[in-house]
């Protein structure tokens, strides 16, 4: 393998030391600028150990390998990691066990839109004593898959198996560059022992920049000019943006668009990264304003509305401008819409500007100076009843939801970053204040579990910052929180986490009430429905080295915040667990 990979290959490829395939698939990645890898110990994965360290022994920049107890967290770091730089994560994990404990990270990871490299150890097929790292155990015989790819294969854009004849450093290199080519996504690659242990006398290999990463795609001219027709004729236009804001770059594009046209900014019910500040007039919080306009641009929008509740009139022009505008990967995706422009949502958002300022009139500009009059007003008019709201629930006891994420809004600073995986109930985008460019970050899928590792994640991408992550205590259970915990404590990279208490799946009452009015399930008390009394979370911080606290009276909400980012801010992670009235029925 190495000396015909090595004699073959172009001299400018970069070229990997005498060793084994691990140190050429380590040096590749990075090279091709991944810095962190998300790890969780498996037999067949040590070579990443040995590797890395046999790279800082010689001089070389290799990974920071960062244990993680467990590969739904470590999956879920990546994604934070990704979420907050901008740039690629890795994680490895062992075998198919281990790819099985990603989990319901696979499913967000896929939704995200941000770059991940998931690795795996494979079991080794060599005959006993034939091969360095052939099997040697009981256990590698059960361990054998038909196809241990496929367990992730419809959720990640590309998959590899490392086979004898492969160029190792070659195939990390095209798993990067497939992963960060928009629309970015998760790749998955897996390495069979005894080929990551393979020697090599030297070998040669592409890096990601000389395989070339895709630009991002520019707008149809002539679609942006119809959308610039609609936009000067319309009376009510608005704008849906909700992954666009993955690239930072998307934050001062979309202000410049949205004052020099006049358009609100609406906020959507579905996940989505920050791409207005919502500190500016011009960001509205309800989403239910679609139903009142005539014209909808969205940027990068998988789902913009809900149909039936909260879309658009069916006599209004929408346009999606979007990396993949027809989400060709969702089977059943039955939005309409009159133009579609497969774009960078940046570069639309240009071309958009740059279309208006050539062809406003000074009626135009009125135009829009009147609605950016009209949609400040209502927004500060909005908020003044949302703020009032909230303060006339701050004596309730339990402790209303609503009351925690005004609190939440009223200490959280320019400093902080947050990931939200709360559902509807709390209202917690409602009540933030947040304006810098990756600082909020929303569960893109639906699988429940994202934030403590996610959190963890973000801390390494961006230590200077206070990482905070909120959700439900049905989802922080999801989220196996105790070894994001001791992960954060060991790495001294603290985060604090606020969990919403209300001993409730939503799922297993609400959501069973909405479906059966005349519910048995109801009369019965929701069997299923509630995990009352729940785990003591601030005592599982505690044994997992970060700070924890329960809190029941009203009062006590903010300060017990502050104590929670002061603890972070110390160097220790935190854990904010406040009490709420159970779902459905009283407690």
């Amino acid at each position: 393998m190495a000396d015909e990979t090595s004699s073959k290959a172009p001299s400018n490829w970069t070229e990997q030391p005498a060793g084994d395939v691990a140190d050429a698939v380590v040096g590749s990645m990075t090279a091709g600028g991944i810095d962190h890898l998300f790890f969780t110990s498996g037999s067949e994965i040590g070579f990443y150990q040995e590797a890395t360290e046999k790279a800082k022994a010689q001089g070389r920049k290799t990974l920071n390998l960062i244990t993680v107890p467990l590969e739904h967290v470590s999956l879920n770091a990546a994604l934070g990691f990704a979420a907050v730089t901008g740039r690629p994560a890795a994680t490895a994990a062992h075998v198919d066990c281990g790819t099985q404990h990603y989990g319901g990270a696979v499913h967000t990871a896929w939704r995200s839109g941000l770059p991940v490299i998931m690795t795996a150890g494979s079991p080794p097929t060599a005959y006993p004593g034939s091969i360095r790292g052939a099997r040697n155990g009981v256990h590698l015989w059960s361990q054998q898959q038909w196809d241990q790819n496929s367990i992730v294969r419809q959720y990640v854009k590309w998959d590899k198996k490392l086979e004898y004849q492969d160029n190792p450093g070659l195939m990390m290199s095209r798993a990067i560059q497939v992963a960060t080519s928009e629309p970015a996504g998760p790749v998955y690659i897996s390495f069979p022992q005894e080929i990551a242990l393979l020697p090599l006398n030297g070998t040669r290999y592409p890096t990601v920049a000389q395989l070339g990463v895709a630009r991002p795609a520019a707008p149809d001219p002539e679609g942006i000019k119809e959308i610039v027709d609609h936009l000067l004729k319309a009376k009510n236009p608005m704008f849906v943006a909700i992954g666009a804001g993955r690239n930072d770059k998307a934050v001062p594009a979309m202000i410049e668009l949205c004052e020099l046209a006049g358009v609100p900014v609406v906020a959507s019910g579905h996940g989505g990264y920050l791409t207005i500040p919502m500190t500016h007039p011009l960001y509205q919080r309800n989403m239910m304003l679609l139903k009142e306009a005539d014209m909808v641009v969205t940027f990068e929008a998988e789902v913009p509305w809900l149909p039936g509740m909260n879309e658009p009139p069916q006599n209004a022009y929408i346009a999606a401008i979007d990396h993949d505008p027809i989400r060709g990967r969702i089977p059943n995706y039955d939005f309409s819409a009159n133009n579609r422009v497969t774009a960078d949502p940046v570069l639309g958002m240009k071309a958009l500007t740059a279309e208006l300022k050539s062809r406003m009139t000074d009626g135009d500009k009125k135009n829009a100076a009147d609605r950016s009059e009209r949609w400040a007003k209502h927004s500060k008019e909005a908020w003044a009843k949302l703020e009032a709201d909230a303060k006339s629930r701050g004596t309730k006891n339990p402790i209303d939801p609503i009351w925690v994420s005004y609190q939440l809004g009223q200490i959280l600073d320019d400093n902080c970053i947050v990931f939200d995986e709360t559902l509807a109930t709390p209202k917690l985008r409602d009540y933030l204040h947040i304006s810098k460019p990756r600082s909020y970050f929303k569960q893109n899928g639906s699988s429940g579990g994202w934030t403590p590792g996610a959190a963890l994640g973000a801390k390494f991408g961006a230590p200077d910052r206070d990482i905070i992550s909120v959700c439900g205590d049905g989802f922080y259970m999801f989220g196996t929180p105790g070894p994001a915990l001791w992960a954060a404590a060991h790495y001294k990279k603290p985060f604090m986490a606020v969990v919403y208490v209300n001993r409730s799946y939503s799922t297993g009452t609400l959501a069973v009430s909405d479906k059966y009015p005349d519910s048995f399930a109801k009369k019965a008390g929701y069997p299923g429905g509630y995990f009352d009394p729940p785990i003591d979370f601030a005592k599982e911080a505690e044994a997992c080295g970060a700070y924890g606290e329960n809190v029941r009276d009203p009062a006590e909400v903010g300060p017990a915040l502050k104590r929670g980012l002061a603890q972070i801010r110390a160097g220790k992670p935190a854990v904010i667990a406040v009490w709420l009235p159970r779902l459905g029925q009283k407690d």
